[in-house]
């Protein structure tokens, strides 16, 4: 029998440790490559487009590696034991703290951050308090997104789109409070439903977990000052891709240089977040192929141009849909130019729609990807026929809320 070389048993191993998503990750891109070598997308329209996406593919790379060693550094316990301790074992009373949690930093800070740094802390949380995973799991991920409505920060699409309806950020969130309270209500009674109530969490308490000793106070230090230098980037108004990406790297170098001196045995390959990076580029590579051939012309059969309350219907779950085959940048992109100019109501029900409805797919928002890539890095199985299912309710019902609640205010 023929002996099988290191190289190609090496190979069969990485082969048989991916799962579906990294197949379809890795599908995506290959499908982009697909696109550019038959001609199908230029390759100067592909180089442009890799381009432009090149700061969000440092900004994936460092937050990765920057979460990653906070959670190694036991930053993340601290709080979740915090926030544990604070439910004082009562499950309705740590559900409230999660919503407001979750809520709050996808508002001020963005929904990325919160799927970046919330996500980590909730997951902690669950092991620390010997809970289920999932609740906390899914609270993050879906008031990531739902709960980016308020304001021109909480979502680049709210930037695009208060830019087009020229609209400050007090005036935006006039407009928007309505919405995201309807949306927050309906995301409430959702996850309290489908995930948090007794016969889905198993539980009738939990018991608040005892202090835990830091390991390193000198890790546990640089990197929480290494957090707060991103939350403060943030905070600052670095919004754009270039900025952004360089305040990550910056506060993930603080990061890395403390471990370097005081435990190299946590960086390691698999800081390296391969899924998403391949992901996004195979992404950036199939939506510019599909604009070309017809994509923006099927977003304007969908929206129409009616500024009532039919065409914002329209536009919201035409958004929805987009984002959840695609991913909601490129969705609303395509949505924003088949909205006739002077239709404000309506773009703002595509921009709801973009910012709802993406919780049905696992691309649907980049928020979405990050809050996989966390699931799949704590070993948290998420059940994809419910996600799905359960996702599909909470789009079609916080759309419809979003919207109906807009008209309220016109």
């Amino acid at each position: 029998m023929a002996r099988v070389s290191p190289q190609i048993e090496i190979a069969r191993r990485a082969a048989r440790s991916l799962g579906v998503l990294d197949w379809i990750r890795i599908g995506v891109l290959a499908l982009g490559l697909v696109f550019v070598a038959t001609g199908a997308l230029p390759a100067d329209t592909a180089r442009s487009s890799v381009g432009r996406i090149a700061p969000l593919l440092l900004f994936l790379f460092a937050i990765i590696v920057l979460a990653e060693l906070t959670k190694e550094a036991g930053v993340f316990d601290a709080i979740a034991q915090r926030v544990a301790r604070a439910g004082r074992g009562r499950y309705a009373a740590l559900f409230l703290l999660c919503v407001a949690f979750a809520s709050v930093n996808t508002i001020f800070l963005n929904l990325d951050t919160t799927a970046v740094l919330l996500t980590p802390v909730m997951l902690a949380l669950a092991a620390r308090a010997r809970i289920a995973a999932l609740p906390l799991a899914m609270t993050t991920v879906w008031l990531a997104n739902t709960a980016s409505l308020l304001l021109p920060v909480s979502n680049l699409t709210n930037l695009l789109a208060a830019d087009r309806v020229a609209l400050e950020t007090p005036e935006f969130a006039v407009r928007m409070w309505l919405p995201q309270t309807a949306v927050l209500a309906v995301t409430m009674v959702l996850l309290w439903v489908f995930y948090w109530r007794r016969s889905m969490r198993g539980e009738d308490a939990y018991d608040p977990p005892e202090p835990v000793p830091v390991r390193d106070r000198v890790l546990f230090s640089t990197t929480g000052i290494a957090c707060l230098l991103f939350i403060g980037a943030i905070l600052a108004g670095v919004h754009t891709g270039i900025q952004l990406g360089i305040a990550t790297t910056v506060a993930a170098a603080v990061a890395v240089a403390a471990f370097a001196v005081r435990d190299r045995s946590a960086l390691r390959p698999a800081l390296i977040p391969w899924q998403l990076m391949v992901f996004v580029t195979g992404l950036f590579l199939v939506v510019p192929t599909l604009e070309r051939y017809g994509l923006d012309d099927a977003m304007r059969a969908l929206v129409g141009t009616d500024d009532g309350a039919s065409g914002a219907f329209r536009a919201a779950f035409s958004g929805a849909g987009l984002s959840n085959v695609l991913n909601n940048l490129p969705a609303y992109v395509a949505g924003e130019s088949a909205v006739p100019a002077a239709n404000k109501d309506q773009l703002l029900s595509l921009l709801a729609g973009t910012n709802v409805g993406p919780v049905i797919t696992p691309w649907g928002s980049l928020a979405t990807l990050l809050w996989f890539e966390w699931c799949r890095r704590w070993d948290v199985r998420v059940p994809m026929r419910k996600f799905v299912l359960t996702g599909a309710a909470l789009a079609v019902l916080g759309c419809a809320a979003a919207v109906g609640a807009l008209l309220l205010t016109r």
